[in-house]
This record gives structure tokens, sequence and C-alpha cells, in this order.
């Protein structure tokens, strides 16, 4: 047996030895009993003062609860980084809300000399070693090393009274700084009664002492090197499980003042370990200090890298080196964000208003691998671009779930009086939507991306460059993620990675907006009437939205791939070129960003249900079938996913349809032989807006279908040879992530999807067939085949206007400007006047795609376009998958003269000459 002293003066006295040298008075020893005895908040306290913090304070709590098993046997403390009489009664309150083991309770373990009156560690603690090191950690280090069966766990916990990054020297900041220390009891009133309805909690995910002991004994560093075997020592030699005489033996006694003194290196890094991961925490959470907005944008304006843009400017424009410094100060006025946390409080009270008016939700997914990022990486959200609130909807999810607001790429159209103020306070960096030849305006802001990014601030922009009319994601602009590459190759800091994330609406607020400008209508910048115009509809029913976060993308992956070595840019430059592997890089960044968005898609409801019906003829179906080609959609999607990161929403069939019918977007026509469901009036184009989002998912099954469909029987072969040919447009098109290079074994699997739902049949020799013509299969099947029409026709209509103006005589711009004329004309005639299909975006993509892949070449000196067979010998597919009499109606409307042409091609011209004036 253990002497009831040594058991008080290795487990309690507030030293970090885990054996107290026996050569100390005993007044050392009553001292020590009666700091220990005497619990530090006492349960009497504890209970009044927690009512009357329940009262002052309502925390939020950020992040997700770590989960304990009710079973389990160890014991846990919770870790705050400063000693704090109402930080421990608020985690303490937070633990009893919860349900998780409470922070204010004494922990005993007779079994390993546990008695502790709290569970809560402070890192920096009072009564810790020259106020440095915790005697409770210390307590607990010792006992981990001493008994190999004792299990604690450590719970970090951040708590933020206020969430604003304001300067270390404010008063205001040292006013209300949650270090309470005794006697500053008016500090520590002011703090709760001014910010306590602005308290955050986050419970941080829960480390394994033994495991944090081990890693940190045996992290192969210099440091920890030369004491790691002193430590085990002690452990396997000084067990107070021993003899008592050992304690008792001067020789064994000072044999173990090595891993004593080994221990108490231990808890310190183990300590400083626990400092740095909260202090991280904090700064994914507050983000870095950019409040001074005067300072920051003097620092830009003399960084080195400007004043070497400053110089070139003076040469290159002749005007004094004073005044190009002038006009680089108004650039960064411009774009430098003035945050200011009142008005973030402001936004976080209106749009907490705003989304319970518009939705019945908002959806979060995948989020939780944001945050394991946020700690130690450079964040880039990149998400796609579909509506005026994209910004404001990303940013609010972000804070809520208590990370720092990134800062907003935002076009300087928006910064305008009252709006543009908010917004800069906010959230937004204002940059103008051109300024190609500007090569001051470029290195200015290059240097201010420069800068946030080595002050590790979050930062947001949409790579597609405005919003989405169709639902398609556009092609990506570059430029943003250009900058980014040229800031980490100029310095690196915290490695960057890419959020590639996914927002979908059930329904949005410029549909009609959107649908007139595909019919030709001017398009309307973003800006504060539009905005105002917005707001009008706050009344009406708009469903759920989905914010989904894709898979991260690395920098550091990708300068591997390509070869780009880091810190390959002179830092004191903005003007050095990226070389040719570098901007390869940033093409593959951009493609891979867009493949993953669509890889984090939603299938929601909405958007579900209008792949269905605008599959229908006459966009109606029984109501019955409707319903099974809802559960045969979702059936295929979960057998089979497109991507691990896709949803698909669980809604049942009936009650997507009761909710289509909620929303106004669908009606129900009741009839005696069975209900019919058919799109509402006016609605139909928009439903191809919310279907476009999702089209990716499904359209390689439906390539498929509408190859046995209209053949009524087809090799497996010549269906993979099709498939080949015509994928990489499909592929261009929507952003599909399946490799070229084992398309096959795709479409197989996806083959093998469809015969196991009854949709095809596998007959002998390979040959893939149609199911019975009655069966309710064969009608699946055809609504399945549907959608890729759109997109083959295109394909076949442009192909066939090149084959008959001939190689060379038009160029990339004409044959695109034509065949979105073309669209126009054949919707309304012969389609449903569906504006996506004529969508000028998909002709260019489809364009680029055949001179990536040079089927097209273009004349450096003409820009015209020249082609050989190899063009008619991929319209030649076309028959395999539409009808004659389309192929017939797409040949007719192609068939232009060149009378016709030249008409054409000069309205186009002076319609975008007016257009050009109007912006200018």
């Amino acid at each position: 047996m253990i002497p009831s002293f040594l058991k008080k003066r290795i487990f309690k006295a507030p030293v970090v030895n885990n054996i107290t040298d026996t050569t100390q008075n005993s007044d050392a020893n009553k001292v020590d009993n009666t700091t220990y005895n005497k619990a530090p908040i006492n349960q009497l306290y504890r209970k009044i003062s927690g009512q009357v913090l329940d009262v002052a304070v309502k925390p939020k709590l950020l992040g997700e609860l770590p989960e304990f098993d009710a079973d389990d046997q160890t014991l846990t403390f919770y870790v705050l980084q400063d000693y704090s009489r109402s930080n421990s009664i608020l985690v303490d309150l937070q633990t009893q809300e919860y349900q998780l083991p409470p922070a204010l309770i004494g922990v005993e373990d007779s079994a390993h000399y546990i008695d502790e009156n709290a569970a809560i560690i402070f890192l920096h603690h009072p009564k810790g070693k020259d106020n440095k090191l915790s005697p409770r950690l210390s307590r607990l280090v010792a006992a981990s090393l001493q008994y190999p069966d004792l299990q604690i766990r450590l719970v970090p916990v951040s708590i933020l009274w206020g969430r604003a990054p304001e300067k270390e020297d404010s008063l205001f900041k040292l006013l209300m700084t949650d270090n309470w220390q005794d006697p500053s009891i008016t500090k520590q009133l002011f703090n709760i009664g001014v910010m306590g309805r602005d308290t955050f909690v986050q419970f941080h995910p829960a480390q394994d002492l033994r495991t944090v002991i081990h890693d940190s004994l045996y992290d192969g560093s210099e440091e920890l090197d030369g004491f790691a075997n002193e430590a085990v020592t002690f452990d396997s030699t000084s067990s107070p499980n021993t003899d008592d005489t050992a304690f008792n033996n001067k020789d064994n006694r000072h044999a173990l003042v090595p891993a004593a003194n080994a221990n108490r290196e231990l808890v310190r890094l183990l300590q400083q370990q626990l400092n740095v991961y909260l202090d991280k925490q904090r700064a994914s959470m507050l983000g870095p200090d950019l409040s001074d907005r005067r300072n920051l944008v003097d620092k830009l304006i003399y960084s080195p890298a400007i004043k070497h843009a400053i110089e070139s400017e003076t040469t290159a424009t002749g005007i004094t080196e004073r005044e190009a410094r002038s006009v680089a100060k108004g650039y960064a006025n411009e774009m430098v964000n003035d945050y200011s946390y009142p008005i973030i409080r402001i936004f976080d009270r209106f749009l907490t208003w705003l989304w319970t008016q518009l939705y019945d939700g908002v959806d979060v997914h995948h989020f939780e691998r944001v945050r394991e990022l946020a700690m130690d990486h450079e964040i880039i959200y990149v998400p796609c671009h579909r509506s005026h609130v994209d910004y404001l909807l990303l940013s609010y999810v972000i804070y809520k779930r208590g990370l720092s607001i990134p800062y907003v790429a935002a076009g300087d159209n928006l910064d305008v009086p009252v709006l543009g103020p908010f917004l800069r306070g906010a959230v937004a960096f204002f940059i103008r939507r051109s300024f190609r030849g500007n090569a001051l305006y470029t290195a200015v802001l290059r240097e201010y991306m420069h800068t946030l990014i080595t002050r590790k601030t979050p930062i947001e922009y949409f790579i597609e460059g405005g919003r989405s009319r169709s639902g398609r994601l556009l092609p990506p602009k570059l430029g943003m993620i250009a900058m980014t590459v040229h800031s980490q190759l100029r310095q690196t800091n915290k490695p960057v990675v890419f959020i590639p994330t996914y927002i979908g609406y059930e329904r949005i607020m410029e549909g009609g907006t959107y649908i007139g400008e595909l019919k030709g209508k001017p398009k309307e910048s973003e800006s504060l009437l539009g905005l105002l115009k917005v707001g009008r509809k706050i009344e009406r029913i708009f469903g759920n939205v989905h914010l989904s976060f894709g898979s991260p993308l690395h920098l550091s992956d990708f300068m591997q791939k390509f070869d780009v070595p880091a810190n390959s840019i002179p830092a004191d430059r903005t003007d050095t070129p990226l070389d040719d592997k570098a901007s390869a890089m940033v093409d593959n960044i951009g493609v891979k960003i867009m493949q993953n968005i669509n890889k984090a898609a939603v299938v929601n409801p909405v958007s579900l249900l209008s792949l269905v019906l605008l599959s229908a003829p006459k966009a109606a179906l029984d109501e019955e079938i409707c319903r099974e080609q809802i559960a045969l959609y979702q059936g295929i999607a979960r057998q089979m996913p497109y991507s691990d990161d896709t949803v698909i929403t669980d809604m049942s069939p009936q009650h997507i349809i009761d909710y289509g019918i909620k929303l106004k977007l669908i009606e129900r026509i009741p009839h005696i032989l069975g209900d019919i469901i058919q799109v509402a009036e006016k609605q139909a184009a928009l439903l191809s807006y919310f279907r476009n989002n999702i089209l990716h998912v499904f359209i390689l099954l439906s390539f498929l279908a509408a190859l046995v469909a209209r053949n009524g029987r087809i090799e497996r072969s010549r269906l993979d040879g099709i498939v080949s040919q015509l994928y990489p447009f499909l592929q261009s098109e929507l952003f599909l992530h399946y490799p070229a290079h084992g398309l096959t074994e795709t479409l197989n699997r996806k083959i093998e999807n469809m015969l196991s739902h009854g949709l095809i049949v596998e007959l002998s020799d390979d040959v893939l067939s149609v199911p019975d013509a009655n069966s309710s299969c064969y009608q699946q099947l055809e609504v399945l085949a549907t959608p890729v029409g759109q997109s083959l026709e295109r394909y076949f209509m442009t192909l066939a206007l090149l084959a008959q103006q001939g190689s060379g005589n038009l160029t990339a711009e004409e044959v695109v400007d034509l065949c979105h004329l073309l669209g126009q004309r054949l919707s309304v005639l012969y389609a449903d006047d569906i504006p996506d299909f004529f969508d000028r975006a998909l002709f260019l993509s489809f364009v680029n795609a055949l001179l990536r892949l040079d089927y097209l070449q273009k004349e450096e000196e003409t820009g015209l376009l020249t082609f050989d067979k190899r063009i008619d010998d991929i319209a030649h597919y076309a028959k395999y998958v539409l009808s004659p009499d389309m192929m017939q109606i797409l040949q007719q409307v192609a068939s232009l003269d060149e009378e016709a042409i030249a008409h054409a091609i000069t309205e186009i011209g002076n319609k975008k000459q007016r257009k050009f004036g109007r912006k200018r």
C-alpha cells in the first residue's frame, strides 16, 4: 500500500514532478493539501452562478458535439486555455444541456488514485508552476504514465465572447477580453452583460491522452529524443504499485529525478500542443485581423511588389512616381474590404430573418470536411453561381457553423451607395469586371490577393464569372485561380486548398429574368435595383436550399502532378508570368473544380420532378406512372451513385409530387381513369433550369437508353464505340468526372444497373434490346432516353452547319452566333420553346471541344475554322440516336445561303456594338 501522504504528494501537489522530493519540509505538504482539498468552485457557488449566467448568457453551439459511448469508462476532462470562473460555469451549463460528462463535478477513480474537484483543465492556471504549467494536466500525465490501463480523454473547448478579430491593442478588446482573473469582477460582469447574447461555444474532437503522450514522446524530434527513454524508465521502475520501500531508498529516489524532469518537459510540450491547437481553432473561427483598412492600403502601396509596379507604370506612361502611387492607392481603395463586426452582426440577424421568410430550410452537406481543413490550410471557396443571394447564403452558413467568414470577390457594379459599404464591411472586396491591359490595376489586385492569402484569410470567388442562366455550370474563368496560384508560388505559407461548393435551389428568385435573357433580352447586371426586385418576392414560397461542400482540391497535389516547384516566382514581383507548366495546371484546376461541384450535386425533389416531367410527352404523366418514374430515378442513382458526394433526396415519390404542387410548379388534373400530373402553366422553362442542375447525374444512362430505344437492339461493342466518340463533348458540356480511359468499365456498370431494373434486356451474343413494347419498363426507358436528345441535337445542328458552309468559311464566333440563332428558330418552330436549348454558352462549349480535340483548326491570321471529313464521321453517329424526322428538320434549319449568313452576321455585329456602347 502507498502511504496516504505519498498519494497526496504524488497526485495532488501543485508541482510538475510525479514524485515530490522527500527532502521537502512538512509545511509544504500542509499548504499543498489545503490548496487542493478546497474546491475552486463549490457546488453551491456552481448552482447559483449557473442560474445567474444561464439568464444573462445564451451561448450558440458551433460545430458538432463529441460522441461518447454510454458504457465507456474513460475519464473526460475539458481543456480551456485561460483560467476563468465564468467560462467554467458556461462549459458546465453546456455539458448539462447536451448531456455530456459534467464539467464541474469531481472526477474520482480510486483504482488509479484520481481525485479531482472538477473536470476542467486550464492551460494557463494561476496556481500552475510559474503560471506556466497546469497542475491538473501534470497530475493526469503522471497517472497515465504510471497506469497503462488508465483511460483519459481530453476535449478542447473554445469560448468566444463575440467574434470580432480586433487588434490586440484595442481598448474595446481589453474591456471585452474573456481572460478573467480574480479580482477583475467589473470586467467579468461587463463582458457577461454586453456580450452574453453573442457568445459561442465549440467542443472540439476528443483526444486520447495516452495517444497524445505517445505521439509527443516518439515524434522523432531531437528535443524529445533526449528524454523519451527516461520517461519510459520512470514508467517501468517507479510505479506506486511497487513496494513502498522503493520510495524510501535514496538511491532509487535520486534515480527518478531525471524521469521527473523528463515528465515536466513532457507536460510543457503537451500544454504547448494544446495551446497551438486552440489558437488555430480560434483563428479559423475569427480569421486574421484585417480591421485597419487604412493601414492595410498603405502596406499594399508601399510593398516592394507595388513599388516595382509603380516604377514600371511611370516608365510606360510618363507620369510621375507620385501620380502613379496615387492611382495605385485609388485602385486599392476601390477593392479593399473594410471588415466591421457590427455590420456582420446586423447581417447575421437580418439573414436569419430573411432565410426563414424565403426558405423552409437550408440543408448543408459535408461541412465537416471544411472544418477539418480550416485550422491548417488556406481555404478558397469556389461555389457555383446561380443567384444574387449565393454569397450571402454561403457566408451565413460558414459563419453559423463557427468558421471565419470568407472575403468574397464581388463585381464593382455592387459597390453602390448604401449597399456597397454594407457588403464591404461584411464580406466583399470589389474588383472591376474588366481590367485587361491595365498593368497597375492588375498588380494591385494581385498584391491584395497575395496579402489575404499570406495572412491566412479564407477567400471566396465564383469562377464561372457570372450567374448561370440555364442551370448548367458555365465554363470556368481562370483569372482568380491564376492569381491564387501566383501568390502561392511567390511565397508558400499555409497550403492552399480549394473547396468546390454546390448550391441548389428549389425555386429561384431570378427565374423569370433568366428565361427572358435566354430568349434574347439584354442581361440584367447584378445591381442594387436587381436586388430590390428580388426583395419584392420575399413572400413567395421557395422551398429548401441545399449547400453541399465537395471534395477538397489541394494545390500541392496539382503542383506535384504538373512538376511546378514551390517558391518559383520572385516574392517581390507581381508581373512574373506563369510558365507553361503552371498555366496548364491552372487550366486543370478549373476543370477539376467544376467536376467536383457537380460531384457534390444534391438531387432535390424539384430537380428530380423536373427531369421526369420534362422528359414526358407534353410534360405530363399519369400520376402512378410519374411515381414509378421518380422511384426508378432514385433507385438507379442510389444503386450506382454518380459520386460518393452526390446526395439523393429521400422524400417518397408521392411526397415529391405533393411538394411540387405546394410550390405551384406542377398541378394535378383530376380524371376518372386516374389523375394526371403536368407542369403548371408557364413553368416548363423554369423547371428546365432545375433539371439542368442534375442532368449530369443521369446523362450517360440517358445516352445508353437512347441508343437502345432508338435502335430496338444494338450490340454492346457498337454501343461502346458510339458513346466513346461523343462522350468528350458531353464531358465538356456537363463537366462529367468519368475519365475517358476508363469509360468502357463505367458503361458496363451502368448497363448492369439498367438490366437490374428491367429497362433493357440482354440477348445472346452481347446484344442489348428494349423490353416488351407494352410493358411499363418500355415506357420508363423512353422517358429516360429523352434528356440526352437536346445535347445531341445541338451537336448535329452545329456539325450540319459546318459541313454545309464548308471548311475555311466561318470563324468560331460566327459559328456560335449562327447556331444560337438557329437554335432559337428551331425551338419556336418545332420544340417546346424551352430556352436552354439555344443557350449560346452550350454552342461555345461544343465548338471549343471540337478545337481542343483537333476536329477543328483555327487559322492564325484570319481566325477561320478548317476541318476535314472527320466532321462528317461524328455527324454520322447522329442517326443512331436521333429520329429521321428530327435529322431532316435540323438539316433544313442549318441550310443557310450566303445572303442569309451575311445578313445574320451583320445584324449580330450591330447588336453587339449597341450592347458594347451601352456598357461604356
